[in-house]
């Protein structure tokens, strides 16, 4: 089964994890940007990717190239915002059907609320479940064996699919 790895990273820590999970699973990887960047320093970084996350926005992205069709599974990979999605991978599904496909996701946090993100991603879907899902605390800043062990169970899951 083919898989893609859709994912948006402001600092760092989940292109870190994507590009492990793809060298783990072979995945193709597309990394979604704004037209318009987020802040990544200081209370800006907060106050308008929170809203943005809090408003459930859809921001324009920059041209990327997607033929659903060449894939079984999609994986989705994002900071959490306010308890959210990060706002670029809900234009992404807005943009693209993939309600066929098998959905995976794993959410990179420095506190909490990735739970609560995954329940906001299922309803974006319209779905009712996630094949599996993956939390890390800052990968890339605090790397650390039980992140190591929690991708490639995650990656199991993935090709046992």
């Amino acid at each position: 089964m083919k898989t893609v790895i859709v994912y948006y990273s402001l600092e760092g820590n989940t292109d870190y994890t994507a590009k492990r999970i793809a060298e783990i699973t072979g995945a193709d990887m597309l990394r979604i940007y704004p037209k318009k960047t987020y802040p990544d320093k200081g209370f800006k970084k907060f106050l308008y990717g929170g809203k943005s996350a809090i408003m459930a926005e859809t921001p324009e992205l920059e041209a990327y190239s997607f033929n659903s069709d060449k894939y079984d599974n999609v994986i989705f990979g994002f900071p959490i915002w306010a308890g959210n999605i990060a706002p670029p991978i809900r234009t992404f599904i807005k943009e693209n059907d993939i309600s066929d496909k098998h959905i995976f996701a794993f959410a990179c946090q420095s506190g909490s609320g990735a739970e609560k993100a995954f329940e906001k991603l299922k309803v974006c879907l319209n779905t009712d479940k996630l094949d599996h899902t993956l939390i890390l605390i800052d990968p890339m800043l605090k790397p650390s064996e039980e992140n190591d062990r929690k991708i490639k169970e995650f990656c199991a899951a993935v090709t046992d699919n």
